[in-house]
């Protein structure tokens, strides 16, 4: 598996994490019971993964964040872009883009932020 990717369920308890941090491990146990219907073995051997990845910490009993979800989600991006298009995001773009019409307001964010990435 790689680093940056997570199945539907793991997206869920990471969104806990990164809600609720930092939180005591017998707090993220109660959520995900409530929340994902997890017994506490099942929170601890999802969490060890996490660490495992460096995404979180548990330290004395609170899990903290080492990635932040937004740092997470744009190294997940990159290494999409990176493996199915080639690192090309042109090409990533029209097939995003493939089949549906942008609105201005998209089209002026899209033009936007291009050129404060441009270089010169």
């Amino acid at each position: 598996m790689h680093e940056w990717r997570l199945g539907v369920v793991e997206s869920r308890f990471a969104d806990i994490v990164w809600q609720h941090a930092p939180l005591t491990t017998a707090r993220l146990v109660s959520l995900c019971a409530e929340e994902l219907d997890w017994k506490r073995t099942t929170t601890y051997t999802v969490l060890k993964r996490f660490i495992d990845r460096g995404i979180f910490r548990n330290e004395g009993g609170t899990v903290t964040v080492c990635i932040s979800r937004e740092d997470f989600y744009t190294r997940q991006t990159h290494e999409f872009v990176e493996q199915s298009f080639a690192g090309s995001l042109p090409a990533f773009l029209a097939a995003f883009t493939a089949g549906k019409s942008l609105t201005a307001e998209e089209v002026a964010d899209i033009r936007r932020l291009i050129d404060s990435c441009g270089e010169g």
